[in-house]
Parts: structure tokens; sequence; C-alpha cells
């Protein structure tokens, strides 16, 4: 069973004491909760957007051992509690980079898809252009995600790819500003993990 170290109950009772997070649902409050106290940034709620139901399918999809596929190793990093599947830095995915002109993340994605087609929690905190091939293989049927944690980060086209992954009706969480990376979607996916906060 965890334990929460003192300080760890102090940092979310600060945290509570600033932003009230008490009016939400269980799953959405544990993620919310997570990644402020990961990022120490109380401005988060106004950019998170969270699905109560595809965060609960996402918790049990875990809990029952569904694969766990993420974008990047510094999304793997974040996750000491359970095995993800990242093949970015595969040599596969270096040859389909090269033949085809897609990102190493993409193509990571791409190779994932051939392995885990239905039920995993995918996982984007890094590139924006993994979470757009993953809603290419979605739309083109090849894969159905137990819940999409979209949250990468960058200038370049990382906005667009979230707005474009709330639009597609696949079961996910996002935000709306260009601003994410691979900690706090490993918060996200620690929540689902963890479950609440005893303080």
């Amino acid at each position: 069973m965890r334990t929460t170290h003192p300080i760890e109950a102090e940092s979310y009772r600060r945290l509570r004491a600033a932003c009230d997070t008490s009016g939400l649902a269980p799953r959405s409050r544990d993620v919310l909760e997570r990644i402020m106290h990961t990022s120490a940034d109380e401005t988060w709620p106004a950019d998170l957007v969270l699905n109560e139901r595809a965060l609960a399918a996402g918790a049990e999809a875990l809990d029952s051992g569904a694969p766990l596929v993420v974008d990047a190793p510094t999304v793997t990093a974040g996750i000491a509690a359970y095995p993800s599947l990242c093949l970015m830095g595969s040599e596969a995915a270096y040859d389909v980079s090269a033949r085809t002109g897609i990102t190493l993340p993409a193509a990571g994605f791409q190779l994932a898809a051939a392995r885990v087609a239905d039920g995993a929690v995918w996982v984007v905190g890094s590139s924006p252009t993994a979470l757009w091939e993953l809603l290419r293989l979605a739309e083109g049927g090849v894969l159905r995600p137990a819940l999409v944690i979209g949250l990468p980060v960058g200038y370049v086209g990382a906005a667009e790819a979230k707005a474009a992954l709330r639009d597609s009706g696949l079961p996910a969480i996002s935000n709306r500003s260009a601003r994410g990376g691979a900690v706090v979607a490993a918060a996200a996916v620690n929540a689902l993990i963890y479950g609440p906060m005893d303080i």
C-alpha cells in the first residue's frame, strides 16, 4: 500500500487551500491535482479539458492490466508503477521515419498500433506529431483506445492537435494551450494508477 510522505501531504493541503478542487468528480480531481502538484502551477483548472467518464474508463483499463503506450522515453521515466510501451527509439521506428518522413514518435505510435489495436491507454506528452498520427490511425479504424491522454507541448501544432483530439470523439483528456509535456502527462497517468491523495 502506498503511503503519503508528510511533505507531500502538506503540499496537497496548500494546493487545496490555494485552489478549491472539491467540486470536481473524483477522477478529474485526481488528475487536476496531480498535474498542479507536479508543475506547482495553479492555472491548470482553466486550461485542462477533463472527461470523468473517459478517465474512469482509462483507470479501469489500467487496473485490468491494459497496455500503456507512450510517445517518448521522458514520459516512461515519470511512471514508475506501471510498464509502458515506447517504440520511439527502436530500430524499426528509425526505419519507418527514414522511409516515410514522419517523426520518430509518430513512427513509434504507428508500430505500437500494430501490436496494440484495442483497449490501450495512449499517452502523448512530448510530440504533437505522435498525436496527429494517433488520430489518423484511429480515424482509419486501426486502433480503438480506452483513453487518450493528449498533453503534448510545443509552439508548432500542439494546441491544434489537442483541439483535433477533442473534436475526434475519442475518450480523452487534453488542454487548450500549447503547454503540456512529459511530466504533466505522466502525472495524469499516475493519478489514474494511484487514485486520490489521502491527506
